[in-house]
């Protein structure tokens, strides 16, 4: 365990691959401003637009550009378009004035910001094409870890406090590379771990205990040789916990397979301490890039228990194989420790 610097500015993407986003506060005497451009931490610039409460901010993809307009009421203003665009909004280390909470919402998801700036710009995807990204720039030691939203605020303070060293630890170690496909260092889903902005440490009575859980580990994180770990956590693991290597392909000398008899209990673990699902014949066709899959067969496991390679073979005999977490991913299983039933 190590003491690491927290004051870092982490770029973490919370809308991947759309087509539109809406943003509007309700807070009273908000305040939000939109620039040209990519605004870096202390550049200042003049805004092109200033929202008042209760004004929505259009954000739509169009061809290789985004179209910005604004809805108030029932009245929709077009106002220009450009490629990126940085939002800041009152009560931030950015803009003075009263504390602001922004809604995000894309599609049927919605989110709640307090902190940072946020970017809106436009990337190629290899196999889309255009789409729309957004970045919430945020301050690690607290902006950040106040909003994982990865565990309950009610669990004990003990916990709690793993959860936080873990997560910093995940971040400061993702700190180091701004991925091309989303401009961030860090995903806000489960490709790394969730961020929920504001809406965690707002949660009514129990907010504040996770809060609590990341000031009181402040700049705590675990190393190996010196440098922070790929700090993988789950929820629940069959009873065994899995190796990188059996997972990723790639041996990590810190991720050992160790005894989780806790999540082989129902009463502790009902989910996942024993599951079933139905996969369609599509799904796993699609899964082996097979026309069709007329039989399965494990064809070996690893240490721990899960499924190593799995085989499936084509009504033309054709035969195809993959590793058990590849077909977990594609077929969208919870877990690689799985037995085949065929009915």
């Amino acid at each position: 365990m190590e003491t690491a610097t927290e004051s870092q500015i982490l770029r973490v993407n919370i809308g991947h691959l759309l087509k539109s986003s809406k943003v509007k506060s309700d807070s009273k005497g908000a305040k939000l401003q939109l620039f040209v451009g990519a605004l870096a931490e202390t550049q200042t610039a003049e805004a092109i637009l200033t929202l008042p409460s209760k004004t929505t901010l259009n954000v739509d993809l169009s061809s290789s550009h985004l179209d910005i307009s604004t809805t108030r009421g029932s009245k929709i203003t077009p106002i220009t378009n450009g490629k990126i665009f940085t939002l800041r909004w009152s009560g931030t280390r950015y803009m003075d004035g009263a504390p602001t909470v922004i809604s995000l919402t894309h599609g049927a998801s919605s989110g709640k910001y307090r902190y940072g700036q946020i970017q809106f710009r436009v990337i190629k995807d290899k196999s889309l094409g255009n789409r729309l990204e957004i970045i919430n720039f945020v301050r690690l030691q607290d902006e950040y870890l106040w909003g994982i939203g990865e565990v309950p605020s009610s669990w004990p303070l003990a916990a709690l406090q793993a959860q936080a060293i873990a997560s910093r630890t995940y971040a400061v170690a993702k700190s180091l590379t701004i991925r091309s496909a989303c401009s961030c260092h860090l995903y806000g889903s489960i490709s790394d771990q969730s961020f929920v902005g504001f809406s965690k440490e707002s949660e009514a009575i129990y907010g504040q205990f996770w809060k609590s859980a990341v000031d009181s580990t402040a700049g705590q994180i675990i190393t190996y040789e010196g440098l922070p770990i790929s700090a993988y956590f789950t929820s629940s693991t069959g009873g065994v916990t899995e190796t990188s290597e059996h997972a990723w392909g790639t041996a990590l000398p810190y991720t050992l397979s160790v005894s989780d008899t806790a999540s082989a209990d129902v009463k502790l673990n009902p989910r996942f301490a024993t599951w079933s699902r139905q996969i369609s014949q599509s799904v796993i066709a699609a899964a082996f890039l097979l026309p069709d899959v007329i039989s399965l067969q494990v064809l070996s496991l690893n240490p721990s228990g899960t499924v190593d390679q799995i085989q499936g073979t084509s009504s033309a005999g054709v035969t195809a194989t993959l590793t058990g977490e590849t077909f977990r991913s594609r077929s969208k299983l919870p877990s690689a420790w799985f037995s085949i039933v065929i009915g």
